[in-house]
């Protein structure tokens, strides 16, 4: 009787099961930047520019003191540019001197929140996406819709979200 040797078919399976979780990984990141669920609050970090607490200020730049619901001062928001609160979740531009605006800073394609205002665009790093800083209207990538105005009021030198 010859003997067989079991060897061949154990690497065999071995090399089918090594194959079907490379597949089930590479399924999982495909399934990251697909068209399916949004995720759930993940999000990049803001740029350095943004203000990651979201404390209002004790005081405008006056001197005067700051409402206690402040989100920033005027004075915060570059001209032509712009904020991002991630606490918040909100985004306030200056397109231009003393014209104020905000937008909900969740992107539209896949729900990451905005990370980078730079110029006249509000940028979404996770996908390529850019809005204006001036009606949040897409510029550009994948986002299928405008960024949502959010109301603010001026206070003096005070913003506040309303």
């Amino acid at each position: 009787m010859k003997k067989v040797n079991a060897q061949p078919t154990t690497m065999a399976r071995r090399n089918v099961l090594a194959a079907g979780a490379v597949g089930v990984g590479a399924a999982g990141l495909l399934a990251a930047c697909g068209g399916g669920e949004e995720p759930a609050a993940s999000a990049p970090p803001a740029s350095s520019a943004a203000p990651s607490t979201g404390a209002a200020p004790s005081t405008s730049a006056s001197g005067e003191a700051a409402p206690a619901n402040a989100l920033a001062s005027t004075s915060d928001i570059p001209v032509g540019g712009g904020t991002i609160f991630s606490e918040q979740r909100v985004v306030v531009t200056q397109p231009a001197a003393g014209d104020f605006k905000a937008f909900d800073a969740q992107c539209t394609h896949q729900g990451c929140l905005v990370s980078q205002v730079q110029g006249d665009q509000i940028i979404c790093t996770c996908h390529g996406s850019a809005f204006s800083t001036s009606d949040g209207s897409v510029l550009g990538g994948p986002a299928p819709s405008p960024l949502a105005a959010q109301p603010i009021t001026v206070e003096g030198d005070s913003i506040v979200l309303s």
